[in-house]
């Protein structure tokens, strides 16, 4: 997909809603952008702190397990 987007004056974009949401980005997202060698620019998502996961892994009806039950 190839989208040509608009500097406006103050160095923003937007980024068209389809594009937004084929990259799963929301309000709030934050995203990291990298010039390579070459000239080709990289835009990375960068993904909540490790600590805001917590609990996405959980199945219905799956124990709850401790941090310290773990480590035994």
């Amino acid at each position: 997909m190839t989208t040509i987007m608009t500097v406006n004056s103050r160095g923003g974009i937007t980024l068209p809603k389809k594009l937004r949401a084929a990259l799963g980005l929301t309000a709030g997202a934050r995203v990291a952008f990298s010039q390579l060698s070459d000239g080709t620019v990289v835009m990375r998502i960068k993904h909540r702190k490790l600590s805001s996961l917590a609990g996405i892994l959980t199945r219905e009806g799956q124990p709850k397990v401790s941090i310290e039950e773990m480590s035994r």
